[in-house]
């Protein structure tokens, strides 16, 4: 299965774009170190924001079959850049998950979070942390 995305630079180190199936835009700027404004995701920002989305996405489609509630689960993630070379270098992901579940599940969500397919695209060199947070009432 593919999915198309478009791009079209609108300058001032912007890119506009457009998700193909379902018309969605989204803009990209270069970020504040790099010249850009801070107004908006960088590229970089959308491969943190996206590993953290993947493994919420990830865990809730394995808490869905497993009739797991994940109500309220939640996560925070930061990027750290490198320099030499400029890269993603190290992307620690907090996952906020509920208090009551059971061992059993907990263990079953903590391995389907580390399945998500963005964690296992990144280069082997990107420090790609997961902490699993018990304390979502």
């Amino acid at each position: 299965m593919s999915v198309e995305i478009t791009g079209k630079y609108i300058g001032a180190k912007k890119v506009q774009l457009v998700h193909g199936p379902s018309g969605e835009e989204l803009v990209t700027e270069a970020p504040k170190d790099n010249g850009g404004e801070g107004k908006s995701f960088s590229p970089t920002d959308l491969v943190a924001a996206a590993y953290g989305s993947c493994v919420m996405t990830t865990i809730a489609i394995v808490a869905e079959r497993s009739g797991v509630s994940v109500d309220g689960m939640h996560m925070r993630v930061e990027k750290h850049m490198q320099t030499e070379p400029r890269r993603v270098g190290h992307i620690p992901l907090e996952v906020h998950m509920p208090e009551a579940l059971s061992e059993h599940d907990r263990q079953k969500l903590e391995r389907a979070g580390l399945a998500c397919p963005v964690h296992k695209s990144l280069h082997p060199d990107v420090k790609a942390e997961i902490t699993y947070i018990y304390d979502v009432k």
